[in-house]
């Protein structure tokens, strides 16, 4: 069976067959060059994937409302990621390893 470049898959066929690699890779029964060949196209599906899911949120966009002739108004989807605001963030603190309360000790 031959591949299908990343490039022509599309985002569920990229994601099913990321899945497989990844389970593949896990069950550590395929030898170190099938390993890093197997790696190696789960990277090319990983950027497939969010290259199109970044394309499909540059093609959202949110309704605002109507203007004085009844067309919708819209603005484009601003997108925040996983990046958390920074006031959820400033309150928190580092956790200690074990280890670093057993260096305070000395």
């Amino acid at each position: 069976m031959t591949e299908v470049p990343a490039e022509q898959l599309t985002f569920e066929e990229a994601l099913t067959q990321l899945e497989r690699i990844v389970r593949e890779l896990e069950s550590g029964e395929i030898g170190l060059e099938q390993a890093l060949a197997s790696y190696e196209n789960g990277i090319a599906l990983l950027k497939r994937c969010y290259n199109r899911l970044r394309e499909a949120e540059q093609r959202i966009v949110l309704l605002t409302g109507v203007d004085e002739e009844g067309r919708p108004t819209t603005v484009p989807f601003e997108h925040a990621g996983a990046v958390e605001p920074a006031e959820k963030t400033a309150g928190r603190r580092r956790r200690k390893k074990k280890s670093d309360e057993s260096q305070e000790l000395f």
